[in-house]
């Protein structure tokens, strides 16, 4: 039917499917690992090799997709934007806000985040919203090269893309 690391790429995609529907959610390690039918350590592992970052990491960076979606677009405080994505701390999404886009959400959302520019409505207008999506997207702060995907979405500079079969 499948080839195993078609397979294992297809339960691992149920998995980001379920973590991209219920990010507001706290979800534990072990309920991600059986819908993608692994054991935890299995599960990480293969999250890993297959999109680049830990399952945590991936959780954690699209909570900060929505936040800074959610103060570009609407004037609500810091603090309902924190509730909102899910986190329960405002010190905690403060630091990890800052630690994926590299500004804290306050300067952010008064544009000192450098590609935030292009996230301004008014210079938004007239560029397709795919565009704005993936130069808005955060990378690490820290200067930390992303591993490439097993699904071709990123690709380290002279590292190719292996392919998921």
């Amino acid at each position: 039917m499948f080839a195993p690391g078609e397979d294992a790429n297809r339960r691992v995609l149920r998995a980001r499917d379920a973590m991209d529907a219920n990010c507001r959610q706290p979800l534990p390690v072990a309920e991600l690992a059986s819908i993608a039918a692994m054991s935890q350590a299995h599960f990480i592992r293969t999250f890993k090799d297959t999109f680049g970052e830990t399952p945590h990491r991936y959780l954690q960076r699209r909570r900060v997709e929505r936040a800074m979606y959610l103060l570009r677009t609407t004037d609500r405080s810091v603090t309902d934007v924190c509730m909102e994505v899910g986190w329960s701390s405002l010190g905690t999404f403060s630091r990890t806000f800052t630690d994926v886009v590299g500004v804290s959400p306050r300067e952010f959302r008064h544009g000192s985040a450098g590609a935030a520019d292009i996230a301004r409505p008014d210079a938004r207008a007239m560029v397709p919203s795919c565009f704005v999506q993936r130069w808005t997207r955060p990378t690490s702060a820290r200067g930390e090269a992303r591993r490439s995907s097993s699904f071709g979405e990123e690709q380290d500079a002279g590292r190719p893309v292996r392919s998921p079969a």
